[in-house]
């Protein structure tokens, strides 16, 4: 495929199908700037207590993917933003899958987290080279950044290489210099004090240049006493600084860590705390309980002061405690019915992607994919698909940190069987993801190589005859039951604004053996108001009744505003999620097995002599036909 230009298939520019911006259809961000204080500012109006998350880059690529995974899990708890660290040591600012840039730009990108990245002066050896990772984030979406001095070499060797760049208010000051209001800043407070500073009171006076400088909130260095903080927040409301102040909290997970992170930041342990965890100080099970504990009656007392908005959490990359502690305070939104602005996954890059609104449905499962093959666009479609000939994609990955599979290799094999035999042993295995029934080895089958995402609550309709379809080999990987006027706040089809309809045509997309595509032409032409595309996998035979308009299979009706068509079948599109297609096959499911294996074999054939389908029922009134015309081509 030829190098991706920067060019997209672009809107339709007669009146009538104008692009509506964000602001007219109460899509996208509703002209939200991507900036973390204007969410913070809308919770603390709403007096909506809020968490946020911080977390360390990995050392090792397989690290980072499952980092990756992890921010796709805790974005089910729906923090208000999460931030990562630069780590010098981890050439941070490389494009390398454990570098601190990589990781915020993954996260921004690929899993809808709202992400804040470290800068440290420290690090850099020049005004230039600051500008320059400046602009490399911007570039991958990032809108936040924690303005940071950075921890100096232990032998005092570190010399600014500037005399106006000594800390970090001169960060914050070079930030807006040179980017304007584009970054969210963000800078650190120090409860006790900056332990390099003469007296609390001075570095009260450098918190209070960092705010003047151009800086937007404030976390803090940990501690231990809720005490501590809300004197410190107190003492920066009588000298002048207004802006939001976030508590720094360190769940204490065990001993070693707790030394180590206390040394590098300086601080003392009061006695109570040490008292309680030295007996137990090589129980990691109960230095973590107490920890829970601690950090939990801390963290009530913060909330229920008045004067906390929300808390940031220091991870130290691990889940379990950090979820147990905001579950006990009731942050933690796992369940929550959120309505989707959108019928499909939206990324975090407010600065790129704010306005997008329109994608093929080829990618529904895999948006990652989707996100990666267009990322060079210049545009992105906002409010009409368009009519393209050509739209540019990047060559399709799967073994980038951002794109892999969330499950281990050996758990991949179980769910796909160690073993095939035959093509009824694939058929089965479609049919037990689809009805989540066990497979022959008692293993659920949760992914498939199409299908990153869970299954969508909308396949419930459609579960037994997508079921029936898949065991007679009629091999589904996307589908949609027809909707004709759903409230946009239905739990399971609803999308959009409160008081808005949302519609569907029924869709679906299948493998299928070649020795049946002359029985399923036959049957489709009796179908007129059906859309067909049938594709192999060299391309060198096509079938369709589309030409080369997209057609819309999902819209949206809302008060105020111009009709929202958010999918569609795209023919251009489809030929190229047709090659991804066919290679996910070998990529993803063939290279488990030895390459002389019979189950290769078995994956291999279905590869090569299959066609890709995919049918849309035009008529979302009175019921889909799709299933009826299938069972005459399976009879």
């Amino acid at each position: 495929m030829a190098e991706p230009k920067e060019v997209c298939p672009l809107p339709e520019t007669s009146d009538s199908s104008r692009s509506p911006s964000p602001s007219s259809t109460g899509f996208g961000d509703d002209g939200w700037n991507g900036k973390i204080l204007e969410k913070i500012n809308t919770r603390i109006s709403k007096n909506a207590p809020f968490f946020s998350l911080e977390f360390f880059p990995p050392r090792t690529p397989a690290g980072a993917s499952n980092l990756i995974a992890r921010f796709n899990r805790i974005r089910n708890g729906q923090p208000l933003f999460i931030d990562v660290t630069w780590h010098p040591a981890g050439n941070p600012a490389s494009d390398d899958p454990t570098s601190s840039l990589m990781i915020a730009s993954a996260a921004t990108n690929y899993t809808g987290l709202d992400t804040m990245l470290h800068l440290t002066l420290a690090y850099h050896k020049s005004r230039e080279e600051i500008v320059k990772n400046l602009k490399k984030a911007k570039h991958r979406g990032i809108k936040n950044i924690l303005a940071l001095r950075g921890d100096l070499p232990l032998d005092g060797s570190w010399v600014p290489f500037d005399d106006s760049l000594g800390y970090s208010g001169d960060l914050v000051r070079l930030i807006r210099e040179e980017f304007g209001d584009y970054f969210g800043i963000c800078v650190a407070g120090y409860p006790r004090g900056h332990p390099d500073c003469v007296s609390y009171k001075d570095d009260l006076r450098h918190l209070k240049a960092k705010i003047e400088a151009g800086a937007d909130f404030i976390i803090t260095q940990l501690f231990f006493s809720a005490d501590v903080f809300l004197e410190f927040v107190k003492d920066c409301r009588d000298i002048g600084i207004t802006c939001p102040i976030l508590p720094g909290i360190f769940p204490i997970q065990g001993y070693n860590s707790l030394r180590q992170l206390v040394k590098l930041s300086k601080l003392n342990i009061p006695d109570e705390i040490l008292q309680a965890i030295e007996p137990i100080k090589d129980n990691d099970e109960a230095i973590r309980n107490y920890g829970v504990h601690q950090c939990v009656t801390m963290c009530r007392s913060l909330l229920d002061s008045g004067i906390v908005p929300g808390l940031h959490i220091y991870t130290l990359n691990r889940e379990v405690a950090c979820t147990e502690i905001l579950q006990q305070l009731g942050l933690w939104s796992e369940g929550a019915s959120v309505q989707r602005i959108l019928p499909w996954k939206q990324t975090a890059n407010h600065q790129r992607r704010c306005n997008e609104d329109v994608r093929p449905i080829f990618w529904a499962s895999r948006p990652n994919s989707y996100i990666h093959r267009t990322q060079d666009w210049a545009e992105f479609p906002n409010g009409r698909w368009g009519n393209s000939s050509s739209p540019a994609f990047r060559d399709a990955s799967h073994y980038l940190f951002y794109l892999q599979s969330k499950l281990k290799a050996a758990e991949i094999v179980k769910m796909l069987t160690p073993e095939l035999t035959s093509e009824q042993d694939v058929f089965d295995i479609f049919v037990c993801y689809i009805t989540g029934q066990p497979n022959r080895l008692g293993q659920k089958v949760t992914q498939l190589p199409w299908n990153d995402e869970d299954l969508a609550p909308e396949t419930n309709y459609l579960t037994e005859k997508l079921a029936k379809l898949n065991s007679c080999g009629l091999l589904t990987i996307n589908s949609q039951p027809s909707i004709n006027g759903a409230p946009s706040t239905d739990p399971v089809v609803g999308w959009g604004k409160p008081g808005g309809y949302v519609y569907q045509k029924a869709y679906l997309e299948f493998f299928i053996s070649a020795e049946r595509i002359a029985k399923l032409q036959a049957v489709l032409a009796d179908h007129p108001f059906v859309n067909y595309h049938i594709v192999n996998q060299s391309g060198t035979e096509t079938f369709t009744n589309t030409g080369q308009m997209p057609i819309a299979v999902t819209w949206g009706v809302f008060p105020g505003s111009e009709i929202i068509q958010p999918t569609v079948v795209d023919p251009v599109s489809f030929d190229i999620w047709k090659d991804e297609a066919f290679e996910l096959w070998v990529e993803r499911w063939g290279k488990h097995y030895k390459e002389d294996s019979e189950s290769r074999r078995v994956i291999q054939s279905i590869h090569d002599t299959f066609y890709l389908v995919n049918l849309v029922d035009n008529d979302y009134v009175t019921g889909s036909v799709l299933f009826d015309l299938l069972a005459k081509v399976v009879e």
